[in-house]
């Protein structure tokens, strides 16, 4: 009887003060990945935020914001496609994944202006214009141009290392191969994350679209530096 007693007293009697203490919960992972994590998820949630304050409620992206967006995926895939004339010849039936994009092939290359116009149209009216876009707009627009500026790379090393055989030219074709299923890849993730009204962001190209899409202040003459070099603007 005297110890069921004790028992009682030990189950009824109030539990000390420095047991009921808030003891936060660690993360059964490296702390130091938390502020990545953390930076990532709120770069999401601004762009989802803003657009949602945009349209004045909503879990998403108004449809129109969607189909811009998505439909920028198309520019640096259209202005890279020609790096896909090796996989293409070697591989037939991945032509007919391009069939579709011909007619915005053909029109695109009709002229050796229209790249450059379509960056400066793409910069100047959507990007540099936050009074007629979102910031969802916005965001995935820099993306694809960043997109663009990354193949000044594979452009530069098809110009001054131009090998018509041997070793060198399989070293070319592979880099040029690698370089077109990404753009396409990438066109393809892109806009469909876009029609979902979810955020895409592509490896490399996202970081850099963040630093110069965040203030709304982007200056042309450091998109290279910041976006490319990873050089952030300290001006």
């Amino acid at each position: 009887m005297a110890s069921s007693s004790s028992s009682t007293l030990l189950l009824l009697s109030p539990l000390p003060l420095s047991d009921l203490s808030y003891k936060p919960l660690r993360p059964p992972f490296p702390l130091f990945l938390l502020p990545h994590c953390h930076e990532s998820h709120r770069r999401r949630r601004r762009l989802l935020t803003s657009a949602k304050n945009r349209r004045g409620g909503g879990d998403s992206a108004e449809p129109p914001d969607r189909l811009i967006s998505a439909v920028c995926y198309l520019y640096p895939f259209l202005d890279g496609v020609h790096f896909g004339r090796f996989l293409l010849a070697q591989f037939p039936p991945i032509q007919l994944i391009i069939f579709p994009f011909a007619p915005a092939i053909r029109l695109f290359s009709a002229s050796p202006l229209n790249p450059f116009l379509i960056f400066l149209t793409l910069y100047f009216a959507v990007v540099r214009n936050p009074s007629s876009f979102s910031r969802y707009v916005r965001y995935n627009t820099m993306q694809a141009i960043v997109l663009d500026v990354l193949l000044i790379f594979p452009d530069l090393i098809e110009r001054f290392f131009a090998p018509r055989e041997g070793v060198g030219l399989d070293i070319v074709m592979s880099i040029d191969s690698t370089v077109f299923l990404f753009l396409l890849v990438s066109m393809i993730y892109g806009s469909t994350t876009c029609l979902l009204g979810q955020v895409p962001r592509l490896p490399i190209v996202a970081d850099a679209a963040d630093r110069q899409n965040a203030d709304g202040n982007e200056k042309l003459a450091c998109l290279f530096l910041e976006c490319v070099l990873g050089i952030p603007d300290t001006a």
